[in-house]
């Protein structure tokens, strides 16, 4: 049922091990071999082991046009959008994207500009509570300005969190540089603002499907 129902949202929610990327495989084959032209269809997976799987699938199934499809991680994916679209941000399309290693050398250059303590204001804590924002589609403008946040950070002895934010953020965009999390965060904020481009990308993807 699930392989054949090609108009409206769908969810299928089932546990491991039961079929769930096999469904999504099928129905993606069946919605090519109806005439679906597969640039309009966009599958996202959360890891690279996961979509090369489902490609392969596919491919299986449905021969060479699988090829077409528009296929990967989330990150994989919307690095790809913005490469296209980065300048309406401000960036320059051929920003970089810094990996963990990247971002942990920004923050250590950070705290001892600002002469705080690496003890106390340790880079993984600094690294996950931006990258916690982040996913929780928190800005450095939202961060600055929400009292819960501020009092979580004087309880935990780090109040500067939210200007170590800021300046992470600004020393990236300088340097035309985005890390992981930006690739979600900035594509929301890119679909968000401006309609222009969510229309577009609505019109060539009919289909968006996520394997999780």
């Amino acid at each position: 049922e699930a392989v054949l129902t090609t108009e409206g949202p769908l969810m299928i929610i089932a546990g491991a091990g039961s079929g769930k990327t096999r469904v999504l495989t099928y129905r993606i084959a069946h919605l090519l071999h109806h005439g679906v032209d597969a640039f309009q269809i966009m599958a996202l997976t959360f890891t690279n082991k996961a979509a090369k799987e489902m490609r392969e699938r596919i491919e299986k199934v449905a021969g060479n046009e699988a090829r077409s499809l528009y296929m990967g991680t989330f990150h994989s994916v919307f690095a790809r959008i913005l490469r296209s679209e980065a300048d309406k941000l401000g960036y320059g399309r051929d920003f970089s994207i810094y990996d963990t290693d990247d971002s942990k050398s920004l923050i250590r250059t950070l705290l001892k500009e600002l002469n705080l303590d690496d003890k106390t204001y340790r880079v993984n804590t600094v690294l996950n509570r931006i990258s916690g924002a982040k996913n929780q589609l928190i800005s450095v403008a939202a961060y600055l300005n929400n009292s819960v946040l501020r009092a979580e950070d004087e309880a935990a002895r780090i109040p500067e969190m939210g200007k170590l934010y800021k300046l992470y953020q600004e020393r990236c965009f300088r340097s035309n540089a985005m890390d992981f999390d930006d690739l979600l965060f900035n594509t929301n904020v890119l679909f968000r603002d401006h309609l222009d481009v969510l229309n577009k990308y609505q019109h060539v993807f009919r289909y968006v499907m996520v394997d999780e």
